[in-house]
């Protein structure tokens, strides 16, 4: 089946539509031809992705918050999904020493109530469950980390991840089993991107957001962790995994209910130093960056994804180099400063990733 053919006219659920990685995925399969019904919070940063490109007028958009089961269970009904992304989370890990008691309960008690929704659905096919690659017990070390690696977490974000993948991984056998799949039962799949990053991201205390708008504003970027190494990835790489996968549950490929790395080449993971340094080669007059001063919580210095299992399996691959990618991230922000509009823009780098 074709992609076109998979999402033409099939209903979807996105929760965390409003967010930067939510927007990017709504557009592509409202590209692709999909009924979409996004249930979020109002948009996390102004401005933000969701507001620029007027991705309300798209779809059926609901305003809620996925700790709250009776709002959610609502959203099904009254979408009727066929596929669910779940997406909707506390996505910093500075921001959840500040406050852990939300980190926790929108991230595991999220992905509770949306799975729960799901088991009572009777039209659900397929759900794709957003972590992240912060889930693994992070021991510093130089390899990368597999699907079977031990979940775990130093801070409250990382841990609330690793959390949510035991939740998923629970309901999976308890209430979504692989032999149900082809006899209509639910496949259950969650997935683990790098450090995902494209135009459109506003957020605070993020490396490369942080960097854009101190550029934009002629001022220096201020810099931390220097030499921490992230797996870089353009937010299409991740969603076009996410994408791959829902079609192969969709089709009842129950090998494909399962844990999922998508990260970026082995040569792109990169210090965030190198990042600085891309960043201002590429904008026409940057400022140097200088460094952090303040207080520095503990965050992962080095991590790394093995995606060899979407390698061999799925057939994925990494298609955007990150020189590539953050070029990519210089002209949307260059092209919506300027004549064309966020939509606009957005559209125009999702179709030019599919053809590569």
């Amino acid at each position: 089946m074709s992609e076109v053919a998979c999402w033409k006219g099939r209903n979807v659920l996105i929760s965390g539509h409003t967010g930067f990685k939510g927007s990017w995925l709504t557009l592509w399969l409202h590209s692709l031809g999909a009924n979409i019904t996004g249930f979020s919070l109002p948009p996390p940063t102004k401005p933000s992705l969701f507001e620029e490109a007027n991705i309300a007028e798209l779809i059926n958009h609901i305003e809620g918050d996925v700790r709250d089961l009776a709002a959610v269970d609502a959203a099904f009904k009254a979408s009727q999904p066929s596929v669910v992304f779940h997406l909707a989370a506390q996505p910093l890990v500075r921001l959840s020493y500040d406050e852990p008691v939300e980190t926790y309960s929108t991230n595991v008690m999220g992905t509770v109530n949306f799975l729960d929704a799901a088991r009572r659905c009777k039209t659900v096919d397929a759900v794709v469950s957003v972590t992240s690659d912060k889930c693994y017990e992070n021991r510093e070390w130089i390899w990368p980390y597999r699907e079977n690696d031990p979940m775990g977490g130093h801070d409250p974000y990382s841990s609330s991840k690793g959390c949510a993948e035991l939740v998923i991984s629970a309901y999976r056998n308890s209430f979504f089993p692989a032999s149900s799949i082809k006899n209509g039962g639910v496949a259950v799949a969650s997935v683990r991107a790098g450090n995902v990053i494209g135009g459109g991201d506003w957020a605070t205390d993020r490396l490369i957001p942080d960097i854009i708008r101190a550029f934009q504003k002629n001022e220096s970027p201020v810099i931390r962790s220097p030499n921490s190494v992230r797996p870089w990835q353009h937010v299409l790489e991740a969603l076009g995994g996410y994408i791959q996968i829902a079609e192969r549950l969709i089709a009842d490929e129950a090998e494909f209910a399962d844990g999922w790395n998508f990260g970026p080449a082995d040569d792109d993971a990169k210090p965030v130093s190198w990042i600085v340094e891309q960043l201002q080669s590429l904008w026409s007059g940057a400022n140097e960056a200088i460094p952090f001063t303040g207080e520095m919580p503990h965050e992962a210095g080095l991590l790394r994804l093995d995606c060899s299992k979407a390698y061999s399996a799925l057939g994925w691959r990494p298609r955007l180099p990150l020189k590539d990618a953050l070029q990519w991230i210089v002209d949307w922000s260059s092209e919506v400063g300027g004549v064309t509009n966020a939509r606009e823009a957005t559209m125009q780098q999702i179709e030019k990733y599919r053809q590569l």
